[in-house]
């Protein structure tokens, strides 16, 4: 199947000049909350250009048939990971070794059920080693765990956003046929993870910690309200499932914080595979994640030598809860 997988805005041959890269985040997301705006400021003061994509491919399209649609999608904690990354970018594997992974994400008005064009969509996650770009010193030891708190973290909450886990606060759930439950051995003391209660008690944003970037971009939703991502298969480290962090922002106000799931079949083909086989002893699945809800899996199909995943997320951008 062949999908039209560039940049989710096309932009014009002034931007390509001065490179989509060169436009802040902050700058995309004032730029596309200011009503029929189509220009935002680059780093070097070039007034951009900017022009949504016309359309989604049609075989793409038809993938969101029962996608969540209408359905306000759960938000959860943003994790002690997130910071703006200023990277304006569809595919964001950089270096980075792994399952190829292509995410069509739908935003659509969770009351009208209509599409959000110009809304700005972000993701990140971690690597096949578990590891954020930004945060690996903190991340290093099981996903936050018995590392320092982040900064912005709230005072008195877990180190590294340690979420409650599976029932009884512990980590766990049941691993597919042929997959190991116990804890792995040697990993740090407590449950780490980067995600934390989901919808309760918040970090701020990360000051990053160095600087890399990798597996994390963000993308405009088109007049369809979607946007694509090239990606990796994220890998897994102690206290959480397998998971991609999403933010959405619409009129220039973070709207939706949420994280996308993977089937658990799914995680153990690929995990069976390098590079994510050497990194043994997961601990956390699906049905023991404290963050984990059905509505947060994508619908995944396979795309040549990896993987296409979609899913709809409906946001309430007037804040009424419906």
């Amino acid at each position: 199947m062949e999908h039209d997988h560039d940049e989710g805005r096309r932009v014009s041959r002034r931007t390509a000049l001065a490179g989509i890269s060169s436009i802040g985040l902050g700058a995309l997301l004032a730029a596309c909350g200011r009503s029929g705006s189509t220009t935002a400021t680059a780093s070097d003061g070039v007034s951009v250009g900017i022009s949504p994509q016309s359309s989604t491919a049609e075989d793409l399209t038809g993938l969101f048939a029962g996608s969540n649609t209408c359905t306000l999608t759960a938000s959860t904690t943003q994790g002690p990971y997130y910071f703006d990354a200023d990277r304006i970018r569809a595919d964001i594997r950089e270096d980075r070794k792994g399952t190829r992974l292509k995410l069509a994400l739908r935003v659509q008005d969770s009351e009208s059920c209509a599409a959000l064009p110009n809304a700005v969509v972000e993701i990140w996650h971690c690597d096949a080693d578990g590891l954020y770009s930004g945060a690996e010193s903190l991340s290093g030891g099981g996903g936050g765990g018995g590392g320092a708190m982040p900064s912005g973290a709230p005072e008195g909450g877990a180190p590294g956003g340690m979420p409650s886990g599976g029932p009884g606060g512990g980590p766990g759930g049941t691993p597919p046929s042929g997959m190991p439950s116990g804890m792995p051995s040697g990993a740090p003391g407590g449950a780490g993870g980067a995600g934390g209660a989901g919808g309760a008690g918040d970090q701020g944003d990360l000051t990053p910690k160095d600087d890399k970037r990798y597996l994390r971009g963000a993308q405009v939703t088109n007049k369809d309200g979607i946007v694509e991502f090239t990606t990796i298969w994220p890998g897994w480290y102690r206290g959480r499932t397998v998971h991609v962090h999403a933010m959405v922002h619409v009129n220039d106000e973070r709207t939706l914080t949420t994280q996308l799931m993977m089937d658990e079949k799914l995680n153990s083909a690929v995990f069976a595979k390098a590079p994510y086989a050497v990194h043994t002893g997961r601990d956390t699945f699906n049905d023991g994640d404290g963050i984990y809800k059905p509505g947060m899996l994508l619908k995944i199909t396979e795309d040549g030598d990896g993987y296409l995943g979609v899913i709809t997320l409906a946001v309430d951008p007037d804040r009424n809860g419906t």
